[in-house]
C-alpha cells in the first residue's frame, strides 16, 4: 500500500503528467455532464418512466445504450455520442485497403493523413444525419414526445449532429492534451459509468439469501477479466537478426531483436463487424413472419442475443472476421521489405519471399487460438445469463465492453509508466513494464 501511494505522489509531480490527468478528467467531467442534456421537445419524467419499465438488457438498444452510458435511453443531445466516428473511421480504414487513391493518400504522409481525416469527419456528418433521422422517428417513444412535427424532427437532428462533433472534438482535445486515446476514452467512460448500478442491482436482486452466488459471480468476473488483459497482451515473438554494417571506421547494427505478432491482433473489430451482419437475419425474417413459421422462429430466435442460435451465428462470425481483419491490417511482405531495407533478417530464413511466407505461416497459426479466444469471450454474457446473473450486468463478462475496457486502461496505463520512466521514478509494476496495444503496435 506504501508503495501504490508514493507512487501516486510520483505521478502528481510531474507537471506535465498532472495537467493532463486533470485535462482528461475536466473533458470526460463535460462528457458525462452533456450526456444528461435531453433534446428539446422531450418529457424527461415520462421518458424515465418508460426506460424504467421497458426490458432490461433484452435487445440491442439495451447494448448501445451500454456504450453511450445510458445517453441513447435518455435521448440526450449525445445520444448517439462517438459511434457514427467509429463506423465513419472503420469504412475510411476499408477504403484505404481497397481503393487505390486512399492507399495513395494514406503514403502521402501528414498531408495525406489530414485529407483523409477531414473525409472521415464529413462522412462522420452523413452517418450522423441518417442516424439520427432514424433515431428520433423510431427509438424515441413516440409518448415522451411533446410535439412530433417535421420541424423538431429536422431540429433534433442537428443537435444530434452537432452533439457527435462536439464529443469527437473532446476525443482529439484528450488526445492532444490529455493522458490515453480520446475516442477510445469517450467509449470506456460510457461503459464503466454503467458498470456501478449494474453491480449494485445484482447485489440487490440476489439479497441475502444469494449472497453465496453473488460473490461467485464476482470471483467469476476476476477470471475473465484477467483471461482477457492475457489475451490482449499475448504475443508471438519471433527472433530478427541485424547485419553488421561499416559506416566510416564504426560498427554499426548487428543487434538482436523481436518481431511482435499480436495473438489477438484484430482486436474488437471482428466483434464489431460480426453484431453489425447480426441485424440481417432478424430483419429478412421480419419480412416473412406472418406467413411462415421457420421466418417467425429465426426472427425470435435473432432477436434474443442471448439465444444459442444467435451465439453460435456470431462466434462463427467473429471467426471469419478475425482471420478477415488480420489479414487486411497486417501486411507479411510489407513487413519482410522493411526488414530487407534495415538490413534485418530471421535467423535461418532468406530474406524476401521466404521471410515473408514465414510470417505469413506464424500469423495464421497464432490467429487461429486467438480468433477461438475472441469467440469465446463474445459469448460469455450468454453462459452467464443462463448461469443466473442479470442481463445488464452480464454483459460485463466479455464481449466488446471488457475487450475496450481491458485495451483502453492498458494503453493509459502504458503511457503514466512511459512518463514515470522517463523521469527516472519507478513505474508502477515491478518489471517497469505494461505492454498496452500502443506500445505493441510501435514495436
Amino acid at each position: 500500500m506504501k508503495k501504490f501511494f508514493t507512487t501516486i505522489k510520483n505521478i502528481f509531480s510531474i507537471e506535465d503528467l498532472r495537467i493532463r490527468i486533470l485535462n482528461t478528467l475536466g473533458l470526460l467531467v463535460i462528457f458525462r455532464l452533456g450526456s444528461f442534456v435531453v433534446l428539446p421537445g422531450i418529457d424527461p419524467v415520462i421518458l424515465d418512466q418508460l426506460a424504467s419499465s421497458a426490458t432490461d438488457g433484452k435487445n440491442i438498444f439495451d447494448f448501445i445504450n451500454t456504450f453511450l452510458g445510458g445517453a441513447f435511453s435518455r435521448a440526450s443531445v449525445f445520444a448517439l455520442g462517438i459511434m457514427p466516428y467509429i463506423s465513419a473511421s472503420i469504412v475510411v480504414q476499408l477504403l484505404t485497403v481497397a481503393v487505390p487513391y486512399f492507399q495513395k493518400m494514406q503514403k502521402e504522409g501528414e498531408s495525406g493523413r489530414k485529407r483523409i481525416n477531414q473525409i472521415t469527419r464529413v462522412l462522420t456528418i452523413a452517418i450522423t444525419a441518417a442516424q439520427g433521422f432514424s433515431y428520433v422517428v423510431a427509438a424515441i417513444p413516440a409518448d415522451a414526445i411533446i410535439e412530433a412535427t417535421m420541424f423538431w424532427r429536422l431540429s433534433s437532428v442537428v443537435i444530434l449532429i452537432a452533439g457527435t462533433m462536439f464529443c469527437m472534438w473532446i476525443g482529439e482535445r484528450i488526445t492532444d492534451k490529455g493522458i490515453g486515446n480520446g475516442i477510445s476514452m469517450l467509449i470506456m467512460i460510457g461503459i464503466i459509468s454503467r458498470f456501478p448500478g449494474s453491480i449494485l442491482a445484482e447485489a440487490t436482486l440476489k439479497g441475502l439469501d444469494g449472497a453465496l452466488q453473488f460473490v461467485l459471480e464476482i470471483v467469476a468476473l476476476f477470471f475473465v477479466v484477467m483471461g482477457v488483459v492475457l489475451l490482449t497482451q499475448a504475443v508471438r515473438r519471433i527472433p530478427i537478426q541485424y547485419a553488421k554494417q561499416v559506416i566510416g571506421s564504426k560498427l554499426y547494427g548487428g543487434k538482436r531483436d523481436f518481431l511482435p505478432l499480436k495473438v489477438n491482433s484484430a482486436g474488437v473489430m471482428p466483434i464489431i463487424f460480426a453484431q453489425a451482419l447480426m441485424f440481417i437475419p432478424g430483419l429478412l425474417a421480419g419480412l416473412w413472419s406472418d406467413t411462415s413459421d421457420v421466418a417467425s422462429y429465426i426472427g425470435a430466435s435473432f432477436a434474443d442475443p442471448y439465444s444459442w442460435q444467435y451465439n453460435v451465428v456470431f462466434g462463427i462470425l467473429i471467426l471469419l472476421f478475425t482471420f478477415f481483419y488480420t489479414a487486411i491490417t497486417v501486411n507479411p511482405n510489407d513487413i519482410a521489405d522493411n526488414l530487407k531495407r534495415n538490413g534485418g533478417f530471421i535467423p535461418g530464413i532468406k530474406p524476401g519471399k521466404p521471410t515473408s511466407e514465414f510470417i505469413d505461416s506464424v500469423l495464421t497459426r497464432v490467429t487461429l487460438p486467438g480468433s477461438i479466444f475472441l469467440a469465446i469471450v463474445a459469448v460469455l454474457p450468454a453462459f452467464a445469463v443462463q448461469a443466473g446473473v442479470s442481463a445488464s450486468f452480464a454483459q460485463f463478462y466479455g464481449g466488446t465492453s471488457l475487450l475496450i475496457m481491458v485495451g483502453v486502461i492498458l494503453d493509459t496505463l502504458q503511457q503514466i509508466e512511459s512518463y514515470l520512466l522517463m523521469r527516472h521514478y519507478e513505474g508502477m509494476m515491478k518489471s517497469g513494464k505494461i505492454k498496452g496495444r500502443s506500445q505493441i503496435a510501435a514495436a
